[in-house]
């Protein structure tokens, strides 16, 4: 890597929200928020609204869209048949 060209990377605590989750990670990111973490350090926090153990993704939780019964609404609400017109 070339010297002075990289921002400075350290150990930054990322708060999921939704989860009510925090991870601590290295990142670059720059925050003027601190949490006080685990061991007793104070590392700058950054919060965010999804992350893995928010996700429905990574949660097991995703739906499967039935799109022939998307279809079949649709016909039904504007009044086409699923027949096929001579």
């Amino acid at each position: 890597m070339k010297s002075r060209i990289h921002p400075a990377s350290r150990p930054v605590v990322f708060r999921d929200r939704a989860a009510d989750v925090a991870f601590l990670t290295r990142s670059t990111a720059d925050s003027t928020r601190t949490i006080e973490w685990e061991d007793g350090t104070s590392y700058p926090l950054i919060d965010v609204e999804i992350s893995s153990a928010s996700h429905p993704f990574y949660t097991g939780t995703s739906r499967v869209l039935d799109t022939a019964g998307r279809v079949e609404r649709f016909e039904r609400r504007y009044g086409r048949t699923a027949t096929a017109r001579p």
